[in-house]
């Protein structure tokens, strides 16, 4: 009884055995990955990467606004020429204070 038993199926079945052992599995485990990152990468995209500007930048999600600068810009430029000034009135009023 132990002499009949094969570990390799019959002549009929074996072409059938191959097929499945070098083509069917090796589809479905590459099938299997590729669905198992896609999943992954659709979780990431809804969950997280919708809300990271740069992603959404780069997909075209959201127009990216301009805002017309303000008209009264140069506040430090102008403060500190407004000091420079001042100093300016004050060295003058030293120079031409009689002693």
């Amino acid at each position: 009884m132990e002499g009949d038993h094969h570990p390799l199926p019959s002549s009929s079945a074996a072409p059938f055995g191959y097929v499945t052992l070098f083509l069917l599995r090796p589809f479905l485990a590459v099938s299997f990955v590729l669905s198992f990152i896609l999943l992954g990468w659709i979780l990431a995209w809804k969950l997280v990467l919708v809300h990271v500007p740069l992603v959404q930048e780069i997909f075209g999600l959201r127009k990216k606004h301009f805002k017309p600068k303000p008209p009264h810009r140069h506040r430090y430029s102008k403060y500190y020429s407004s000091i420079g000034a001042r100093d300016r009135v004050d060295d003058s009023r030293v120079n031409s204070s009689p002693s």
